[in-house]
Order: structure tokens, then sequence, then C-alpha cells
């Protein structure tokens, strides 16, 4: 009976000893598993984040050039910005089978600028071509106000004054929907935008926090446009009121 007692009591010491180390490769089995996941994960969302268009201070001063070029002002608040959409200087943008908006975009806000207008039209007609769906815009005209409440909860929105001001203060601007799209279809507006990039027609922007195209439009882009765009020809696949890229050549 004494001799069975003790060799109970040497198998639970021995299990005493077992266990922990036992639990202990475990956790550490796990653990390593986790930070695996993590730099599988860090190492994927590096993978998808490889802009053409890093956001960079020299981006945002070029956009504050712009603005102070065109001697447009940086819109203070509603009151201001009614009063620029009823003598015309900014217009709505139009949801339409090549055009969507956040929801949560105030109505109120889906306005900017005639030529920004237009960049936003013949960018949408052209992946809609590519790709039978729309682009979405997440963001356009802002006020001072806004942008000052917005800074309060995003510690990534641009300033309200300053040569790093946000370029949406003067409604030449429009953040276009990047999360979600696929390769094919963030390489293709990459490379729609970058030739109007090289020409000083736009300065865009691939943010990285927000995951949207952030774009601004100079108004040279209407002279360009008139150069470079012409009447597409009615298709199966399109309206013969829909633009397309034209071959002429070109300049500003």
């Amino acid at each position: 009976m004494r001799g069975t007692l003790q060799r109970g009591g040497r198998l639970l010491l021995l299990l005493a000893i077992a266990l922990p180390s036992q639990l202990f490769a475990l956790h550490t089995a796990a653990y390593q598993h986790s930070r695996a996941e993590v730099r599988h994960s860090r190492r994927f969302r590096n993978v998808l984040y490889h802009p053409l268009f890093r956001p960079t201070r020299e981006s945002m001063v070029r956009q504050n050039e712009e603005i102070d070029r065109l001697e447009l002002p940086r819109i203070q608040d509603d009151a201001e910005l009614e009063e620029l959409k009823s003598i015309g200087a900014l217009v709505p943008i139009e949801a339409s089978d090549t055009v969507r908006f956040d929801p949560r975009l105030d109505p109120d806000r889906r306005y900017c600028r005639p030529w920004t207008r237009d960049f936003v039209q013949d960018l949408s007609v052209a992946f809609y071509k590519e790709f039978h769906t729309s682009i979405q815009i997440n963001s356009a005209v802002r006020t001072v106000q806004m942008q000052t409440k917005l800074r309060r909860h995003n510690r990534n929105a641009a300033p309200e004054t300053g040569e790093l001001a946000s370029s949406h203060l003067a409604g030449i601007t429009v953040d276009i929907q990047r999360r979600g799209l696929s390769r094919d279809q963030i390489l293709f507006i990459e490379q729609y935008m970058l030739p109007l990039r090289n020409l000083d027609l736009i300065e865009p922007e691939e943010e990285r926090h927000q995951w949207v195209f952030h774009v601004m439009v100079s108004n040279r882009y209407e002279s360009w446009r008139e150069n470079n765009l012409t009447p597409a020809q009615p298709d199966d696949d399109q309206d013969s009121g829909q633009v397309v890229m034209g071959s002429a050549g070109g300049g500003q």
C-alpha cells in the first residue's frame, strides 16, 4: 500500500514538472505563430501599398502654389460656399452610371471647380468603358470651418492654413475611392493620371490612411481638354455623347 502511494506521488510529481514545460511550449508556439501572422500581414499591406503618387510635403506645397497662382480663396464657411455656388464658381458633380458618392458625403459638399468636374467626368467615362463600373467620390469641396472640425478627430487631415493647407478648401480637389479596387483598376487610374501629372495638369496623391486618390486639378486642364479630347463614335458599348482620349498632340 505504501509503495503504491509512493509510486502515485512520484507520478504526480513528474506530471507537475512536465505540464508547465508542455504549456510553455504550446504558449511559445502560439506566440511564434501569431508573430508570423503579423509579419505576413505587414508584408501583405506593403505589397498592396506601392503607390505611384506618394504623398509628400513638396506635393502639398505645389497644390497651394497652384491655388495662389489662380488667386482662388480658401473657402471660409458655408455662407461663402453658398455664394460661390450661386455665381457658378463651384458646380455640382452629378451622380451617374460612371460616378457614385460615398453616402456619408453631404450633398452640399458634392461641388468643385468646373475644370475639376471635367476631369472627374473624363476619368470616370474612361474607367467605366474599361471596367463597366463607376468610380466613387469620397470628398470634394470643404470649408476652413469644416477642415478645422475634421482635424479634431483625424490626425492625418491637412491643416486649414499655411503652405500645407488642404487644397479641398479651394474646390479644385476630389478624393476618389481607392480601397476595394483591384490591382488592375488601381494601375489603370495611375497610368491614366501619369501623363496629366507630367504636364502639370493635375497633382495626385495616393493616401495610405484614407485609401483614396487625392487629385488636385489645375485650370490648365480646360485648354488641354479642348485639344486632346474628342467626341466618341457611337458603338455597342457607349453613347455618342461621351468623350475619350483623342490622338491630337498636345500641350497645356
